[in-house]
Parts: structure tokens; C-alpha cells; sequence
């Protein structure tokens, strides 16, 4: 239902990998409460089906701002925008940038919903790689230095995080993967356990689990996750699953007792 005229809202919404059932009920609530929705076009035609009679509004890749203008544009006429993002609107999503370009719509209203990123809904398919301290790194240089991406990559190695890595190639960065990885073997072994999940929570979904040696020359996309572990990261059959320590706590407290 239209808001007071010059009252819209726009509401940026993370719907997660894709498929209805793993979006957050409030997502789909907001969502189906909305007027519009409003978003990149592979992410509106995930969901425009199970929504009928919304206003579509859509660009495709490379106009994120444009996106915007034309969400809060609807917004300030009176309407509730559904502006929906892949995985979590706050993670590599249009939270932060619809924010920015709020400041000359002061009447809107801005609200974040949540959603699964791909960390989280990738983990889940490979197991358990995520149970302890962990980084997110895209490898898009398109708005980060390629200089400064390798520095968080040895950064990350050398605190031992598990490493989550976005955006691992395109077709313009085919090779960024296999340089990341090059940068990650100066620190990390070779047999370091390591995983990729592709097209999370869609048709033709894939997971892997690799050695970091073996990763290296593995061809990704950017619907591919990459997860690579940290010292403690083993493989369990078919698994990959991060130790949190409890069985060196339990062991602690043993010898304690016996002091």
C-alpha cells in the first residue's frame, strides 16, 4: 500500500542464495507488503514470480547508483520499495550505497533487512568450515585496489583466519583466483583443506573440497564461494569442517582437575 505522498520508504532486503524457502520470513514479509521492488535483474527475476503485481524496476550490472536514484525516486512519491540484494544487503550489498545516496531524499525512509550471505549458506553446504574466527575478502578490483587485496590476503594467512573468498573470477580476472592463491601459499601449505560452493541454494549447484595446491588451478565463477581453511581445517569424508577447540578445552580442564 502507497505511504503518505513524499513518506515512501525503501526497504533494501537481503534475500539470500536465491530460493524462496531460505529467505528470512521478514524479508518475505517486507517484500510482499512492498509496492515496488526494485533491484539488479537476476536478483528481481529470483523472486517477481512469487510477488505478482509489484512495479519491477531493474538495471543491470554496473549501475548500482543509477539503481538507487531509481528506487528512491519511487520512494519519495509515496511508495514502500522492496530494493532486494543477493545474500545479505550488508555484505558487498546496496545498504551502505542507498545510504549515501539517501542524503538527497531527506523525506525517505531507510530501513536493512537482513539475509544469508554466502559465507554462511556455502559453510553450511560444505560442512563446518566457519566454526571459528574467519575473514571475508572479495576479489573484485573493480572498487578495491589489487595492491590492497593482497595485503588483506597475507594478512589473513599469516593470522591464521579461515579465508572466505567473493568474487573469485570473472572473465576479465579469469586468473584472480590462481594469483590469490599464489599469494596464500607463501604462508599457507599446499595441503591446506579448501572448498568451493557454487551456485549456492540454486539449480546446478556444485560443492568441492581441494588442497590449497589443488585450488590453484581450479576454474571458478562468480557464482563460486571459496572457502580455505585454517590450520585446524581437516576434511571429514566428504566434509570440511573447522575445529573450534573443544576437545582441547575439555582436556585443559581435565588437567586442571588432576592439579
Amino acid at each position: 500500500m502507497d505511504s503518505e505522498a513524499g513518506k515512501g520508504r525503501v526497504i533494501v532486503i537481503g534475500i539470500g542464495p536465491g530460493e524462496i524457502d531460505q529467505m528470512t520470513m521478514e524479508a518475505y514479509r517486507a517484500i510482499e507488503e512492498s509496492d515496488v521492488i526494485a533491484g539488479y535483474h537476476v536478483y528481481v527475476d529470483l523472486v517477481k514470480e512469487r510477488f505478482p503485481g509489484k512495479k519491477i524496476i531493474t538495471t543491470t550490472m554496473r549501475r548500482e547508483e543509477q539503481r538507487c536514484v531509481l528506487a528512491l525516486d519511487e520512494a519519495a512519491k509515496g511508495s514502500d520499495v522492496a530494493f532486494i540484494c543477493s545474500g545479505d544487503a550488508g555484505v558487498y550489498g546496496m545498504a551502505g550505497l542507498i545510504y549515501e545516496v539517501a542524503k538527497d531524499y531527506p523525506t525517505v525512509e531507510i530501513q536493512v533487512i537482513p539475509g544469508v550471505t554466502a559465507a554462511l549458506s556455502g559453510a553450511a553446504r560444505l560442512g563446518a568450515p566457519l566454526i571459528h574466527d574467519f575473514v571475508l575478502i572479495s576479489l573484485s578490483d573493480l572498487m578495491t585496489p589489487w595492491e590492497k587485496i593482497e595485503k588483506r590476503l597475507r594478512m589473513a594467512a599469516e593470522g591464521d583466519f579461515v579465508i572466505v573468498l567473493y568474487n573469485p573470477s570473472s572473465k576479465r580476472r579469469h586468473d584472480y583466483l590462481q594469483r590469490a592463491c599464489d599469494i596464500l601459499l607463501e604462508t599457507l601449505p599446499p595441503e591446506q583443506v579448501c572448498g568451493t560452493v557454487r551456485n549456492i541454494g540454486r539449480d546446478g549447484e556444485e560443492t568441492h573440497i581441494y588442497t590449497l595446491g589443488q585450488l590453484r588451478d581450479v576454474k571458478v565463477d562468480m557464482f563460486t564461494t571459496v572457502f580455505i581453511g585454517n590450520e585446524s581445517t581437516k576434511r571429514i569424508g566428504d566434509k570440511m569442517v573447522t575445529p573450534r577447540g573443544y576437545s582441547r578445552e575439555r582436556h585443559a580442564g581435565e588437567n586442571d582437575s588432576c592439579s
